[in-house]
């Protein structure tokens, strides 16, 4: 379960801000691409351990997943991939590249109002 160190990777960041500003963990986004392997409830599970005692230990664990675009070689058109086919519907070839759904992101960290 690779969630253990996501998680693990994710809490020092996070303490970090909260140390600086002095204050508690209200709560944290993170975005997931459908193709990053992530399992949402494992890393929460992962989170909830690790955070205890520390200044996120309450903090809520916002999972957004983020779907997987790719974008055509051959004519350049990004598009949404359905079923994990990447086939550009403009060409009807395979020639794509990922353009987003691979990510794991932390992109908000609310800090709480009490120290």
């Amino acid at each position: 379960m690779h969630e253990v160190s996501l998680a693990a990777a994710l809490l020092p960041v996070v303490l970090e801000i909260a140390a600086e500003h002095g204050t508690r963990v209200a709560a944290i986004t993170v975005q997931a691409g459908e193709l990053a392997g992530v399992v949402p409830a494992s890393l929460e599970l992962a989170f909830r351990g690790l955070a205890v005692g520390t200044a996120a230990e309450d903090a809520a664990l916002v999972i957004e997943t983020v779907p997987v675009r790719a974008r055509c070689r051959r004519c350049g058109l990004e598009f949404a991939v359905d079923d994990v086919v990447f086939l550009c519907p403009v060409c009807d070839v395979a020639d794509c590249e990922t353009v987003d759904g691979t990510e794991l992101l932390l992109t908000r960290v609310e800090l709480s109002d009490a120290g």
